[in-house]
């Protein structure tokens, strides 16, 4: 009889803790919270620093205490597990768009072929839902191209690649483009210059998902500071 019981009050309990995940309201929060998630955009042809400096600054972070709950992934546009930058450099992507993944911060990066990504409906769709529940959105270099197109920098201050921003200008009239800026900032959208600037607006993002002191360390861990201080 006692066996009997304490199987009848186990399943109770997981049928509980199972109704308690599905809906927090029940609890008032997830019984069993996921990792936040940073997705990163990959295809063929994309620029090599636009993934790989994030890549680096979030991956340096997610070996402090105070950001190993992160987890950064990279989420192809097509499905393929491989792409191959514009520089020769193969990655292997972790999930693809149309597994419709769901993260809490998604950058998107650039290529000099932004044509064929401007007219990926798949893409920009997933852009402008991953947007509506994000809480931040980033782009490096003509990446910005990309969040305008999903209309997620209507009425925002952003830039773009050194040099695009008329482009950016004339095509997304509803876009404040902002012009000699290496990083913009604007609500929970962060758009960058891209290239080495990919760097700096990794820090910046990683300074509001942690604070300005945390993203610090995470500079003086990759010597960051010593750009301005490099000779040629």
């Amino acid at each position: 009889m006692k066996t009997i019981i304490s199987i009848i009050l186990t399943v109770g309990l997981i049928m509980c803790q199972a109704a308690l995940a599905a809906n927090p309201k029940l609890g008032g929060s997830r019984f069993l919270p996921s990792n936040p998630k940073i997705g990163i955009l990959v295809f063929d042809g994309v620029l090599t620093s636009d993934v790989t400096a994030p890549l680096e600054v979030f991956g340096v972070a997610s070996r402090k205490t105070w950001f190993s709950n992160y987890e950064v992934i990279t989420i192809a546009v097509d499905n393929q597990n491989q792409i191959t930058t514009e520089e020769g450099l193969k990655l292997y992507a972790d999930t693809w768009i149309g597994a419709h993944p769901e993260v809490d911060v998604l950058l998107v990066p650039s290529s000099y072929s932004m044509k064929p990504l401007l007219e990926n409906t798949d893409l920009i769709s997933f852009i402008k839902k991953t947007g509506a529940q994000a809480k931040w959105m980033a782009s490096n270099c003509s990446g910005a191209f990309l969040l305008a197109k999903a209309g997620l920098l209507n009425g925002k201050k952003a830039t773009t690649w050194a040099g695009g921003e008329s482009g950016l200008k004339s095509q997304f009239s509803k876009v404040d483009v902002q012009f000699d800026t290496n990083v913009v900032v604007d609500d929970k959208v962060i758009t960058s210059n891209g290239s080495l600037v990919s760097y700096q607006a990794a820090l910046v993002l990683l300074s509001k998902l942690s604070s300005p002191s945390k993203a610090q360390e995470v500079s003086e861990a990759i010597q960051y500071q010593r750009f301005s201080q490099a000779a040629f």
